[in-house]
């Protein structure tokens, strides 16, 4: 099993669309089950999944066991991914996490689920405190959606300062240029300066997702967009068995 965790510290960099359009290569390209744990309680996975709000016990009970993660997870239209929602409890879910003092609550609960999800793709809020403490303990690899910008390289170091500083098993982290385009010469030296970080272009295609909700593979399986989703993918498996192999 492996936890995949879509994290940056800055909103608006294509996160949640780069987390949807994840889970959905987990299932149907990497013919995974898999599971897309959307932490943020903005609740974007499920509306990119097309799947629309069920009453039911609040998400911020799972952390605390006062509900199981099978009463919330439903599915998706898409076979083999499956969703736990967000809701607005999770706004209060760093003050809980504190109250609780269990420092691996979110890797306890993803472990118990890794015989039904071998892949866990985890949509996460973009902060910087005991939530994200959380992420980095549970997760196998940490995806940086990143903004092509000279500020790249310093917004990816606060992210690994915060990975790194939770001690020396901390997971593997992959920084991604998201909403690239090529045209702009600050977007061109941002992938000169960053060579090695794969890029996600800016595309109409991607900005579908939200009209159509859904992953654009699933609307538009020859566009460049999912060409491009499809390359993280695989970099994404190449990284995680890599760190298997070692």
């Amino acid at each position: 099993m492996a936890v995949i965790a879509v994290y940056s510290v800055k909103g608006g960099v294509g996160k949640t669309t780069l987390a949807a359009n994840l889970a959905w290569c987990a299932s149907q390209i990497g013919a995974w089950s898999t599971l897309l744990w959307d932490i943020d309680a903005a609740g974007g996975g499920a509306f990119l999944l097309g799947v629309d709000p069920i009453p039911g016990p609040a998400a911020r009970g799972v952390f605390s066991r006062e509900a199981k993660p099978t009463n919330l997870i439903v599915n998706t239209a898409y076979p083999g991914l499956d969703l736990l929602p967000a809701d607005e409890s999770l706004w209060g879910l760093d003050a809980q996490l504190t109250v609780l003092g269990k420092k691996r609550r979110l890797a306890k609960l993803t472990a118990a689920m890794a015989s039904a999800y071998p892949r866990i793709v985890l949509d996460c809020p973009p902060v910087l405190n005991q939530i994200s403490a959380q992420v980095v303990r549970a997760a196998d690899l940490v995806v940086v959606p990143l903004p092509p910008s000279p500020l790249s390289a310093r917004a990816f170091a606060v992210v690994a300062e915060a990975v790194k500083g939770l001690g020396s098993r901390h997971p593997p982290m992959l920084p991604v240029l998201s909403m690239v385009d090529r045209r702009r010469t600050l977007h061109r030296e941002a992938i000169a300066a960053n060579p090695d970080w794969p890029v996600v272009p800016f595309a109409s295609a991607l900005e579908q997702c939200a009209v159509r909700r859904a992953p654009v593979g699933a609307f538009a399986p020859a566009s460049p967009a999912a060409a491009d989703i499809a390359r993280l993918w695989h970099a994404i498996e190449r990284k995680l068995g890599a760190r298997a192999a070692g």
